[in-house]
Formats: structure tokens, C-alpha cells, sequence
């Protein structure tokens, strides 16, 4: 199926409002994220917190902390959708704003990346909801970063070209 400019726009308009409404109600359930009075954060447990201390945080969650960050962790899977096909419907329609054909050969193949980069956040999540039980973790912690990071430079690949081409001039046509 070829979409249009416009086509692309409806369909960034739809994710853009499913990711704020997941986000909306993911923020509102990271306020509950303690640990002996201690607040946690997602992006700790995705970026900055060591095997050690995802560990410590996993092990100590009380039943009611346990199922907010699960219900959280389900959530996120709307917000995947969302902000993943939205970034992709980004490169697509800034590949109608540019007249270069690698620049817009790199947006379609970011476009299409954004695939894994949901990929990539599907079985981060994945790994978070084994380990919530408190489950030890072993040697795929590694993996897992490694995982996290191919997300996070997708994602903000195509953001980062994408957004910045929206403000210039449509091409005729």
C-alpha cells in the first residue's frame, strides 16, 4: 500500500495520540514505583541501574508495586505502537519534503528500522516481565542493555532526521 502525505499524517496523528494516552497513564503509575521508600524509574531499569541494583529492586517489590509495574510494562506495549509507527510515519513524510535521493533513501530505510526498534522494546519488555517474579538474572543482562541501546539510537535516528525536515518546504508533487 502507498500512502500519501496526507495518508502518513493521519497515520502519525493516531500514534501521536495513543502515545500520549499510554504515556499519560504510564506516568501517572511511576509514582508508585518504591522500593523501601525509595523511588525507582523505568529509565533506571532500562539504562542506569545495574545488574546488581535491578536485581535489589526486583526482589524487594511488595505485591502491590509488583503488579503496578506489570500493568505499567503492559501499557508499554500500546506505547510501542504508538511512538514506533509514529517515528516511522515521520520518515515517510519527510521523505516528501526533501529532494535528495539518499536523504530520502535513509528516511524509508529508518522508516523501516522502526520495526526492529519496536523489536528491540518488545523483548525488553519481555525481559523485565521474567525478571519481575524475582527471578535471577543471568548472563542476559548484557544482551538486554545491548538491546535497550539499539532502541534508544533507532528510535532517536529517525526522530532526530525526521522532526527537523517536517518545518521545510513540501516538495511539489
Amino acid at each position: 500500500m502507498i500512502f500519501s502525505y496526507k495518508g502518513w499524517r493521519r497515520v502519525f496523528l493516531f500514534c501521536f495520540g495513543l502515545f500520549l494516552g499510554t504515556a499519560f497513564c504510564m506516568k501517572w503509575m511511576e509514582a508508585d514505583f518504591r522500593v523501601s521508600d525509595q523511588l525507582f524509574t523505568m529509565i533506571g531499569l532500562e539504562i542506569s541501574y545495574d545488574k546488581a541494583r535491578v536485581m535489589e529492586i526486583f526482589s524487594q517489590l511488595d505485591d502491590k508495586v509488583r503488579t503496578i509495574l506489570s500493568y505499567h510494562l503492559y501499557f508499554d506495549f500500546a506505547f510501542m505502537a504508538g511512538v514506533y509507527t509514529g517515528i516511522a510515519s515521520l520518515c515517510m513524510m519527510a521523505r516528501y519534503r526533501v529532494r535528495n535521493r539518499f536523504t530520502r533513501q535513509l528516511l524509508l530505510f529508518l522508516a523501516v528500522l522502526q520495526v526492529l526498534a519496536l523489536g528491540c522494546d518488545v523483548r525488553e519488555n519481555l525481559y523485565l516481565l521474567s525478571w519481575l517474579p524475582g527471578r535471577v538474572i543471568g548472563d542476559e543482562f548484557g544482551l538486554y542493555h545491548g538491546i535497550v541501546f539499539l532502541k534508544w539510537a533507532l528510535a532517536l535516528a529517525g526522530a532526530v532526521l525526521s522532526i527537523p525536515l517536517q518545518f521545510r518546504k513540501r516538495m511539489d508533487g
